[in-house]
């Protein structure tokens, strides 16, 4: 999948907790188990996530640029029940970069001409080109998810699905695309959490459907089909990563630090510009028509 980055874990060999309880110990004031804070468990402020997602862009643009000197494809796959997250990671991924060369793809339900077609077909349309990053906002894994929970496709086709997904994948792979698959988890009570919010929410009201709130009454089911789909598609070419989502937050520094992790290293320089200044006094927009510029939005108060 890529030479993994070496040298990331700054606890390792730095004075880390470990070498911190080694001298401890040694001094005999270990630190008791009581008094010891495990900080994953403890919810990220806004200020401190931002600040880490800021560090792990700055890392998504030399990404980005790598892809365009090289002409790589990568394509990340994000799965996961409903209220997961999985918009919020691909819009932390994507909000810094260029929309022309890092791509979301997030399919409607198939129209009945797509329904006729072999089932791969309409997502083979949205695959990376030379230099491109794209994001999968569910994928061709609905057909062993949603569709067969509720009955939108035959068992044979779910049997037929995941009998065929590791040859698809594994073409892709051996043909130089670089694929990785996410699994985002959250427990149900988040899951209620989340739904109750969008629906008091006018902001977010949009994101539930008719099928979400079904869903609901079949979180065991879809787990089911869940572990059935792993069990099928987990493979050494295209492996599975579940990354926790209980906590937003952490959840997507956890995948993107992941997802760099598993690109090669390698650091291509920023294009550097010459900024001369300008050669006379800034200038103020003019116009020589009848058109003007709208009146300012009234203020609030």
């Amino acid at each position: 999948m890529g030479k993994k980055k070496q040298g990331k874990d700054k606890d390792a060999g730095q004075g880390g907790p470990s070498d911190k309880a080694a001298k401890a110990s040694k001094s005999g004031k270990a630190e008791s188990t009581a008094s010891r804070i495990d900080l994953a468990d403890h919810k990220l402020s806004k200020s401190d996530y931002l600040e880490h997602l800021e560090a792990l862009q700055v890392e998504l643009n030399n990404v980005a640029r790598w892809l365009q000197l090289t002409g790589h494809r990568v394509l990340v796959i994000f799965e996961g029940r409903d209220t997961a997250g999985k918009g919020g990671v691909i819009n932390a991924i994507s909000e810094t970069l260029n929309p022309r060369q890092c791509h979301t793809v997030a399919l409607s339900k198939p129209s009945e001409r797509e329904q006729g077609q072999w089932y791969f077909q309409r997502h083979v349309a949205h695959l990376p080109a030379a230099g491109e990053l794209v994001l999968f906002d569910r994928s061709w894994y609905n057909r062993a998810g949603v569709e067969s929970v509720m009955g939108f496709c035959t068992p044979e086709q779910t049997d037929a699905f995941l009998a065929q997904v590791p040859r698809f994948e594994e073409l892709l792979v051996e043909d130089g695309l670089l694929l990785f698959k996410y699994w985002l988890t959250v427990d149900q009570e988040h899951q209620e959490e989340r739904f109750a919010e969008r629906a008091e929410d006018p902001l977010k009201r949009w994101k539930l459907s008719p099928i979400d709130l079904q869903s609901r009454e079949h979180y065991e089911e879809y787990g089911r089909a869940r572990d059935r789909m792993f069990k099928a598609t987990h493979t050494p070419h295209a492996p599975w990563t579940l990354v926790d989502f209980n906590d937003q937050r952490r959840g997507r520094l956890t995948l993107i630090r992941h997802l760099l992790d598993h690109l090669p290293d390698v650091q291509c320089p920023e294009p550097q510009f010459d900024f001369p200044k300008l050669s006379h006094p800034p200038l103020r927009e003019s116009f020589k028509t009848k058109l003007k510029p709208l009146p300012p939005y009234p203020r609030l108060a």
